[in-house]
């Protein structure tokens, strides 16, 4: 039976003060409750001084793909290890989109977050034009691929990954259910053509403008093992709802 893992991605969202009342209120309605924060790094001493004893596990939303040297502004994943975070996103598509990370930098990134011990939480996904050009499945396989060549299959036992059609992050615009289910199907699918075994215990989080609402009806399809929440995780009853509804 495959775990189901809610993640909660805050983004460049926050304060001290801000973080203190989300997690203050997050502790005991999660208790018991495996769920993740992956929260800006100026804020990873809080959340390991907050959520250290409890069932939330913290972590970062970028890492550098170098272990040290001279790359001003760049965090290694020794560093997050400092911090006690067990995971790290990396290939978001805002990372994909707007700092131009390639395919190359993402496996690289994950293979530097997997070297160091931590689990990457790897994204894929199409944006709408890709979408609307019938290339969904060619733009994941690539994506996932260039993780598989550099790090091979067995590297994703130790790893979960995040369908995130672009066209429904932060848009308001989520895709069905049944959209959602083809492409997580499609990716086990594909993990499942190497090596059966890993395929199925890989857990595939869905993310793209989940809310309580809706979560739900997505948790319930067969291959859809969670969630990597955006903007919902900032507000503590939607992310409990949603943590609740995948623990069921």
């Amino acid at each position: 039976m495959r775990k189901k893992l809610v993640a909660g991605n805050w983004k460049m969202h926050g304060s001290l003060a801000e973080n203190a009342a989300l997690l203050s209120a997050l502790k005991p309605a999660l208790a018991g409750i495996e769920a993740v924060v992956c929260v800006p790094f100026p804020y990873l001493a809080q959340a390991q001084a907050e959520l250290t004893g409890s069932s939330i596990a913290w972590g970062a939303q970028n890492v550098c793909e170098e272990a040290k040297g001279a790359f001003t502004g760049e965090v290694s994943a020794s560093m997050l290890l400092d911090f006690g975070c067990t995971y790290v996103i990396v290939g978001h598509s805002e990372r994909r989109s707007l700092y131009g990370e390639s395919d190359t930098l993402v496996a690289r990134k994950y293979v530097a977050a997997q070297a160091a011990g931590l689990t990457p939480i790897l994204c894929v996904g199409e944006s709408l034009a890709e979408r609307e050009s019938g290339v969904t499945e060619a733009v994941v396989s690539r994506q996932l691929d260039a993780v598989i060549d550099a790090a091979g299959v067995a590297s994703l036992a130790k790893a979960v990954i995040a369908y995130e059609p672009v066209w429904a992050i932060g848009t308001g615009k989520t895709a069905s259910p049944e959209q959602a289910q083809a492409v997580h199907a499609f990716i086990r699918g594909r993990v499942a053509a190497l090596d059966a075994s890993v395929a199925g215990q890989l857990v595939i989080q869905y993310g793209g403008s989940v809310k309580a609402a809706n979560a739900a009806e997505l948790m319930a399809q067969p291959d859809i093992d969670g969630g990597l929440i955006g903007g919902a995780s900032l507000v503590a009853d939607e992310f409990v709802a949603i943590c609740r509804a995948a623990a069921k």
